[in-house]
């Protein structure tokens, strides 16, 4: 399966497992109509008994697993085979989040596996240095941020999300940057892609939204007019 490439600015809406079934397939079904509506790539992750049913029905999505595992066909109960997410149809996978971490043996040997099949990787970092550490196994997205941020509703300030970018982005330079944790808002959207990301996204600025509709329209409005701002 050929890597999909991601095109500047990505968006991420990450539902983790707050949402499921009906109840995910609804945002889902919205996201991928503003997906339509403003032409961006846009990363969406469920639960792995809803993805094949998002991706029937939400075409302009790229569909995202919330882990992987570096398992190969064969004798392994209970694990996230990559072959079976690629025969799916999923093109991407999250991995290391703060709340599925892996260690680091394990983190290169999936994106490896990724690799082999066209499947995207998202690795979270947690701080500069973890990130330059993770940049050297060169994975397609990294996610910088914060553990002591994720669902907080407050956004790591300029200083970090420019110096988290340009340190993975020394290490390897065709590695994206999402910058993500506490972004509950289109202003926060906007200032991620001003600080030098090249994608943000949310989990519970959007899902624990008193609207997550009207947070996701607020959302892509920033990032168009972010995408019109800092042309790259």
């Amino acid at each position: 399966m050929e890597k999909k490439q991601l095109r500047w600015p990505f968006f991420v809406v990450n539902p983790k497992s707050y949402l499921y079934g009906e109840d995910i397939l609804k945002l889902a079904k919205y996201t991928d109509k503003l997906a339509e509506k403003y032409d961006f790539d846009v990363l969406f992750t469920a639960q792995l008994i809803d993805l094949p049913r998002i991706i029937d029905e939400c075409p302009h999505l790229v569909p995202c697993a919330q882990f992987m595992e570096s398992l190969k066909p064969g004798r392994g109960m209970g694990h996230v085979l990559p072959e079976a997410l690629a025969a799916a149809g999923v093109k991407a996978t999250f991995l290391n989040h703060a709340e599925n971490p892996s260690t680091v043996h394990e983190l290169a040997a999936t994106i490896a596996r990724a690799n082999e099949l066209g499947i995207l990787t998202v690795v979270c970092a947690d701080s500069v240095e973890e990130g330059e550490m993770i940049a050297s196994l060169k994975p397609d997205v990294m996610v910088c941020e914060l553990t002591s941020l994720i669902g907080t509703g407050t956004v790591a300030g300029e200083d970090y999300m420019r110096a988290s970018t340009e340190a993975v982005k020394a290490v390897s330079p065709t590695t994206q940057v999402l910058q993500a944790a506490g972004i509950h808002s289109g202003e926060n959207v906007y200032d991620a892609i001003k600080y030098g990301a090249d994608g943000t996204g949310g989990t519970s600025g959007i899902v624990a939204a008193d609207d997550p509709f009207a947070t996701l329209d607020e959302m892509f409005e920033a990032l168009d007019r972010a995408r019109t701002d800092f042309a790259k």
